[in-house]
């Protein structure tokens, strides 16, 4: 349980570390500030200040679980360099952290298939997007079968079930490890895409209701909007959990 646990923050840490990396350098890249990158969920109480860099305070936060970057300072409403930048420029910045988390699943497959197949750089990079595609189709379809009804939750594993099966990738050697943490990065960057508030895709959403409108939604909706989600996300996360429990016990 102990080797499971460590692998599971391990894994979920480092992806969560690629995700917040993209929307850290996308955000820098169209001039747009980030006063606080943080591991750890966002209302937990800082634990740690690592460094800083310009602006930005490093820190990680007492649960371990998920990660963000703040654009305002002290947590206040002065975000508005976000919302100064262009529609486009913002969607970028929102999608950049899934992006990322794709673009690391394709770089730690390639040497997985290299070291694990005994491939030559171009097969194995090849069969890095071919499995990157896969996955990338399969998840959108499972997506989609349990929005139509089509399909369980079953399938969807929350922090027991990913720990059990990080434990059990750790145990087959590294290189199990290594596929799994990439899997588990496509399934992040996914995830995140998809229209629900709090999420990457929720504010994607808004963003392209204020094109359609071409009105600024205000800040109180997204606040409203970040709020519901969140608590819609710990009452979905404390289902899995119970579902993932009972399939240990049984």
């Amino acid at each position: 349980m102990i080797v499971s646990l460590l692998a599971f923050l391990a894994v979920f840490t480092l992806i969560v570390l690629v995700h917040e990396f993209g929307h850290f350098l996308a955000a820098r890249k169209y001039g747009v500030k980030v006063y606080e990158f943080s591991i750890g969920f966002p209302f937990s109480p800082r634990l740690l200040t690592l460094f800083r860099y310009k602006e930005t305070v490093f820190t990680v936060r007492l649960l371990p679980l998920g990660g963000f970057v703040s654009f305002s300072q002290d947590g206040g409403e002065d975000d508005t360099e976000l919302f100064r930048v262009s529609h486009g420029k913002r969607a970028l910045i929102l999608s950049a952290g899934s992006l990322f988390n794709i673009l690391f699943a394709f770089v730690i497959f390639t040497p997985v298939f290299i070291v694990g197949k005994h491939l030559g750089l171009v097969d194995a990079l090849l069969l890095s997007v071919k499995t990157v595609w896969e996955i990338l189709s399969g998840t959108l379809m499972f997506i989609g079968n349990i929005f139509t009804g089509h399909g369980t939750m079953e399938g969807i594993s929350g922090p027991v079930g990913i720990a059990v099966m990080a434990g059990k990738a750790a145990g087959k050697g590294i290189l199990n490890l290594c596929y799994f943490a990439g899997v588990l990065s496509m399934s992040l960057g996914i995830m995140n895409l998809l229209p629900l508030p709090a999420l990457d895709g929720g504010h994607l959403a808004m963003l392209f209701i204020e094109s359609i409108r071409r009105k600024p939604m205000s800040r109180k909706a997204y606040q409203i909007a970040t709020f519901v989600g969140l608590a819609l996300f710990l009452v979905l996360t404390v289902i899995v959990t119970f579902i993932d429990v009972t399939k240990l016990i049984a």
